[in-house]
């Protein structure tokens, strides 16, 4: 029967089917943590110390260039565990990047030295791992693309959808947020989400965003 210290487990169900010695060893050394929103997990240039299995909530992923722009890489969230951990782990390089836990967050740390052991010794694992990392690269590829190719009001409309999508019309952000999430300028945001204004399209006020004609903005397409 799983321990009560294993049930971290149950937010990965390809993990707790693992029953080899290694891998059950190494389970049983996870520290577990709560994080209030806001912590920065890591930043640009930290070394890394363990191995994160996020258990509930949402950790963003981000980038800034030296003029201070930021784009959002990916987030980790329930059931996720992160590439740049994963990558700075295996090549034994400092965090490219932040994280920073974006709701109050959940999660189960696997030491560097007990994640180098269980890479080594379960094959299970391993692979649990690897194929974690082939998923978040497509993910990556994806981002990639889009910003080198997709216009920015068509990318910003897509992004208005998919948050009114989740969470109803009324979209509580500030420009700089979207701008973030998009790596651009929060002027750039502002020129285009005004636009949609004009158009009908959205109601903007003080840190919110309402969404008044989805098909409208679901109809813009790249040119």
């Amino acid at each position: 029967m799983m321990g009560e210290g294993l049930a971290w487990l149950n937010a990965f169900p390809e993990l707790k089917v693992i029953s080899d010695r290694s891998w059950m060893a190494a389970a049983e050394k996870v520290q577990l943590m709560d994080l209030p929103k806001g912590t920065v997990l890591f930043r640009d240039g930290d070394v890394c110390n363990g191995y994160v299995f996020v258990t509930d909530g949402a950790v963003r992923v981000q980038k800034m260039d030296p003029q201070g722009h930021e784009i959002v890489l990916y987030r980790v969230e329930d059931g996720q565990t992160c590439m740049l951990t994963t990558s700075c782990l295996i090549g034994g390089e400092p965090y490219p990047a932040e994280g920073v836990a974006e709701t109050v967050v959940s999660l189960a740390m696997l030491p560097a030295p007990v994640f180098e052991r269980a890479m080594a010794e379960s094959a299970n694992f391993r692979r649990f791992v690897l194929a974690s990392i082939g998923r978040r690269i497509g993910d990556l590829m994806l981002l990639l693309e889009d910003v080198a190719f997709g216009r920015m009001d068509v990318r910003l409309a897509r992004l208005l959808l998919k948050r009114s999508s989740e969470s109803g019309a009324v979209l509580h952000c500030t420009h700089q947020e979207l701008a973030t999430e998009l790596g651009t300028a929060r002027e750039v945001v502002s020129r285009i989400l005004k636009d949609f204004e004009r158009k009908g399209w959205l109601a903007l006020s003080r840190g919110q965003v309402e969404v008044k004609n989805s098909r409208a903005l679901g109809e813009l397409h790249e040119e």
